[in-house]
């Protein structure tokens, strides 16, 4: 008999239209990872074997020499740097993140330094290494980064995300030569970014890290793919930093089939059908007063994806972006749209987590929203008066002090 954890946990079901974000739990596991989880888990294993196996299917999907499962792509951050700090020295490995003796500069431009939950320069101090940032939020000069490496630097990171500056830094490929030619490996942070995996190894780049649990829809683990040498240094931090951040069996299990199911064809086809669903939702909701919807491809992010753009005119709706952002957010079942730019007026709808049905309650919803009462409006918008996208992200990740 299937059960019902909302009903088990007392948990209000999410309609997650905003993406493969942490906070809502990332993507639905394919049925095949879920059945491969389940199988390991009464199970024992040579987990050093079996970490082999998850090396063999992560080269064969990369195009890297070798890869590496770990807990999370934020794990894998820290492992990696730690991996180029210590190597597989014993030594150094249990001394971090202590790292006196060792090169412990990691160099990354400014306008990489964001912050996806957590600050990545966090992962890197984590490591027991210090961060150097180059150039400015708007722009590093490829001179100023080539001046940058000193004795001290271990490792150079580059950040693949749409959270990044846009405009002025160093393009990939430029940036990989340069730090090559300093003797300095380089790490890549391409959370979210799965399907360019194999692009992102073909630059030369070191080591590559993505999440197991996104766009793959596999169990939550990351992925580390990359040059032999460092993927073994980045295995040996088992037993040092990284055992604080150990994936389990049914982990990289779960991987693995993930992995093995993955071919760019699925993909392509998701995108078709999610093209369609974005297209009905702004058919719909471009029927509703005060609201202006549009279909956007390809997203400004470096994964193809079609998104609705949701711009709300508070004038003819009596709710600005964010508070109807806030009020589908309280509803039963909860609805998750990506609201990162309700500062501007809009929010948007991403097709990748939510079925045709779900896309048919976000546009019902909305639409009754719209039709509260004025004073209703008018109290929601008084409570939300001052506050920005980012204080309403801060209060998101507060201890929730729910009773037991």
């Amino acid at each position: 008999m299937t059960r019902d954890l909302f009903e088990e946990l007392h948990l209000r079901r999410v309609v997650n239209a905003s993406g493969t974000l942490t906070a809502y739990g990332q993507s639905a596991a394919l049925p095949d990872v879920v059945d491969a989880m389940a199988s390991a888990l009464p199970h024992f294993f040579e987990m050093d074997v079996l970490h082999a196996r998850a090396s063999a299917a992560i080269a064969r999907v990369s195009g890297a020499e070798a890869g590496f499962a770990t807990s999370c792509a934020a794990a894998g951050i820290t492992i990696a740097v730690a991996a180029c700090m210590a190597g597989r020295d014993p030594a150094r490995i249990a001394q971090l993140p202590d790292a006196t003796g060792m090169k412990d500069e990691v160099l990354i431009q400014l306008g990489h330094c964001v912050d996806y939950g957590a600050p990545v320069t966090q992962g890197i101090r984590l490591a027991g290494a210090r961060v150097k940032t180059v150039g400015t939020v708007n722009g590093t000069a490829r001179s100023l980064f080539a001046a940058s490496f000193s004795e001290q630097t271990a490792a150079a990171l580059y950040v693949v995300s749409h959270h990044t500056a846009q405009f002025g830094c160093i393009p990939l490929p430029q940036f990989v030569e340069t730090a090559h030619a300093h003797g300095a490996p380089v790490v890549v942070d391409a959370a979210a970014e799965e399907t360019q995996l194999a692009d992102l190894v073909a630059t030369g780049a070191d080591l590559v890290i993505c999440s197991g649990h996104k766009h793959f829809r596999g169990p939550t683990s990351g992925v580390m793919a990359g040059r032999l040498a460092l993927i073994r240094a980045a295995y040996a931090q088992n037993r040092g930093i990284g055992r604080h951040m150990k994936i389990g069996k049914e982990g990289i299990v779960g991987l693995i089939a993930a992995l093995d199911a993955w071919r760019p064809a699925r993909r392509e086809a998701e995108i078709e059908a999610e093209k369609a669903r974005i297209r009905r939702m702004v058919a719909r909701l471009s029927l509703l007063p005060g609201v202006t919807a549009t279909a956007l491809w390809p997203e400004p992010d470096p994964y193809p994806i079609m998104r609705a753009r949701v711009t709300v005119d508070p004038a003819q709706a009596g709710l600005n972006a964010m508070a109807l952002s806030v009020l589908l957010a309280r509803g039963d079942p909860s609805v998750r749209v990506r609201a990162h730019h309700v500062d501007e007026g809009y929010f948007l709808i991403d097709p990748f987590t939510i079925s045709d049905a779900e896309a048919d309650f976000i546009c019902a919803q909305i639409e009754a929203l719209l039709q509260l009462a004025p004073a209703e409006k008018e109290a929601i918008m008084g409570e939300l008066a001052g506050l920005s996208a980012a204080d309403l992200w801060a209060r998101s990740g507060e201890w929730p002090h729910l009773s037991i």
